[in-house]
């Protein structure tokens, strides 16, 4: 429906430009008129041609321009009640707006009601109206006013004769459907940088706590440990598991000593790995690595490794480090003795399973920068290396299990292909990210979706045995577990499908697109943010005397998605949100540049501000003094927060308190 909008409009334009000599189809007057010594009304007056009309206050969102009246100044005087149209409303169903629309042909009045509660008094601002024939629409269109004056002690009337001039909107307020005034005064002492002014002290009087983080360790721990997993079962690592422990316990005729060996071994692995996360970190810097995972290049970069490590485990090629690296460790751990050969034993296992634990390790990495903590990466080094480690510690152990190892075999090359079609759904997402980030427009969600449908369909049926590589054996012959792999994957590809048509999707909402990019959706419950730009999101909540929720959430935040998806879907969430706060989402990884780049200090270090996104993280930072999303904090009309801020936790009920408890203290 907005796209029908958009398209009336931009062909009004078109209209308008070319037929310049046409004559304006409505014409309104202002005037001033005095009804009691305090009561006064600012009158709006229209002639509307034939064929035109008009439309009312209070349309439905969706719908065209509702005739709203905004007060940029007003001392002196407040206002009272809302806009009240006079004349013959009429009320029709529109087809091509899909709703019951109220508007007025001939003529039509709009007024004001004022109190004057001072001794001179002084109102500026102006009408907006909408209107409409039955081939095009004027934009949204302003008539302006400006009166002042002495208290009132006569009935007197002031014209001011106003002719309507096309005003475009803001371009931060042109998807934003009209909402009327509200009784709420205007503070126009307001400026746009007290709204800018930190509150977190404000924030801790409600018990805020500034520690949240977008993955909590443990499930940055976890998710490591799972990666680690996942890599002992390729072929680059579960065959050298025996061959290992064997060597260690063969080695030394003290059992004790080669148990000690393998506890050494494993441990080697853990420094190894967590190192190697601690220098990621300490090379880059947990605001360098949080950039990075939204920059295009690298998503482009990483796009094309996983695709490449894909092909790989596909068959098409094999990818090895250098036979150098690898000789050069060996033959060093053969030549020394102690400690120092086992660690390097462990180094050498870490080169030689590159091609495999690579992209689990890569894509570990990418997931935990952005939670802007210096340490998560090792923590998900340290998860990852434990559960690499773990079989040659308990083999050497218990060398008894060695027997009940399953051997190598084609087993192995089912686990490195299924490897494969995860990578290449995983790379998608990469691609998504660079997309939405800097605005290309390349992958929407239903070709996103539509590309996992077919690469997890494709590993349904290569599971079942339909779909062979180069190095799959000839043997048709299904198991119970690879039986039980097809089914998830071919379930979860049925799953999908409705998503084609806007079905939320709960299940990838982390990975995919948002569902503002869906084109074609008939799904009619998600909630759609009424501006991305603070300051214009602001002025407009204190226009229209309603509270405000700011959303910090970004194009690569998969917890923003899930809470997207799994909370602002619920029906009172989503009732509250869009009828009661006005919402503001501000991407902090928009790539879009500034007009102007913005020179700040901060913590006495002075940067520049280039892109959108720099903005609104720098807002984040330095308001609510916070880095991680999604976040989202509820403000007045001179933004000060109404209750403590609220971060990823998909507990329903929790988040409608939250959202009740600011919209009562706003009333208040």
């Amino acid at each position: 429906m907005k796209k029908i909008q958009i398209l009336l409009f931009a062909f009004s334009l078109l209209f308008f430009n070319l037929n310049a000599q046409i004559q304006e189809p409505v014409k309104f007057k202002a005037s001033f008129k005095s009804l009691s010594p305090t009561e006064a009304e600012i009158i709006f007056s229209a002639t509307i041609e034939n064929g035109w009309h008009v439309y009312s206050t209070g349309l439905p969102d969706g719908g065209p321009i509702s005739a709203t009246f905004t007060a940029e100044k007003i001392q002196g005087a407040q206002l009272v009640g809302k806009l009240q149209p006079r004349g013959k409303e009429i009320s029709n169903f529109d087809k091509v707006f899909e709703m019951k629309l109220r508007y007025f042909e001939h003529s039509v009045q709009f007024a004001q009601k004022i109190k004057i509660t001072g001794a001179t008094y002084h109102a500026e601002g102006y009408l907006e109206f909408g209107a409409c024939n039955d081939e095009s629409c004027l934009p949204p269109t302003q008539v302006p006013f400006n009166f002042s004056g002495k208290g009132v002690a006569d009935a007197v009337v002031a014209e001011e004769t106003a002719t309507a001039k096309p005003v475009v909107e803001d371009t931060a307020m042109v998807t934003t459907p009209a909402v009327a005034v509200d009784t709420t005064t205007v503070d126009s002492t307001v400026v746009a940088q007290d709204l800018w002014t930190p509150v977190i002290s404000e924030l801790h009087t409600f018990g805020e706590t500034t520690s949240q983080k977008d993955m909590s360790w443990i499930y940055i721990f976890v998710t490591g440990f799972l990666g680690g997993l996942l890599a002992l079962f390729t072929p680059c690592v579960w065959p050298i598991i025996p061959m290992t422990v064997s060597f260690f316990l063969k080695r030394s005729k003290d059992k004790k000593k080669g148990i000690r060996d393998a506890w050494t071994y494993g441990a080697s692995i853990v420094v190894i790995y967590v190192t190697l996360g601690l220098a990621i970190t300490l090379i880059f810097g947990a605001s360098a690595l949080n950039a990075l995972s939204t920059n295009a290049i690298f998503n482009i970069l990483f796009f094309l490794m996983l695709v490449v490590f894909a092909a790989s485990f596909f068959g098409a090629f094999e990818i090895t480090l250098p036979s150098k690296w690898t000789n050069a460790v060996d033959s060093k751990a053969e030549a020394t003795s102690g400690l120092l050969s086992i660690f390097l034993m462990a180094f050498t296992l870490s080169l030689v399973s590159f091609s495999c634990t690579g992209p689990i390790i890569g894509f570990l990495l990418v997931q935990v920068s952005t939670t802007g903590s210096i340490i998560a990466p090792a923590i998900g080094m340290l998860g990852f290396a434990i559960a690499l480690a773990l079989p040659f510690t308990l083999f050497a152990l218990f060398p008894s299990w060695l027997k009940s190892m399953p051997k190598s075999g084609g087993w192995m090359n089912v686990i490195k292909v299924t490897l494969g079609f995860l990578e290449l759904a995983f790379a998608l997402k990469f691609l998504s990210v660079a997309d939405l980030a800097y605005g290309w427009g390349l992958l929407d969600r239903e070709t996103f979706l539509a590309l996992w449908i077919v690469i997890f369909g494709l590993l349904g049926f290569y599971l079942l045995g339909k779909v062979k590589f180069l190095h799959d054996d000839d043997d048709t012959k299904v198991g119970v577990t690879r039986f039980f792999m097809a089914l998830i994957s071919l379930a979860f590809t049925v799953y999908m499908i409705p998503g084609l048509w806007g079905a939320p999707l709960k299940a990838v909402s982390a990975f995919a697109p948002p569902m503002n990019t869906q084109d074609f959706n008939l799904y009619k419950n998600e909630i759609h943010a009424k501006f991305d730009d603070y300051d214009s999101g602001m002025e407009y909540a204190r226009k229209n005397g309603k509270p405000v929720m700011v959303d910090f959430t970004g194009f690569g935040c998969v917890n923003c998605r899930k809470m997207e998806a799994s909370v602002w879907t619920d029906a009172k969430v989503g009732d509250i949100i869009n009828n009661d706060y006005v919402l503001i989402s501000l991407y902090v990884d928009d790539k879009k540049p500034l007009p102007e780049p913005i020179k700040v200090t901060e913590n006495g270090t002075e940067r520049t501000l280039k892109t959108v996104g720099d903005k609104w993280s720098y807002l984040q930072r330095v308001k609510f003094g916070a880095n991680a999303q999604p976040f989202y904090v509820l403000l007045d009309n001179n933004g000060k927060p109404l209750n403590k801020s609220y971060a990823y936790n998909e507990d329903i009920p929790k988040y409608v308190e939250f959202l009740q408890t600011g919209l009562e203290r706003y009333k208040k």
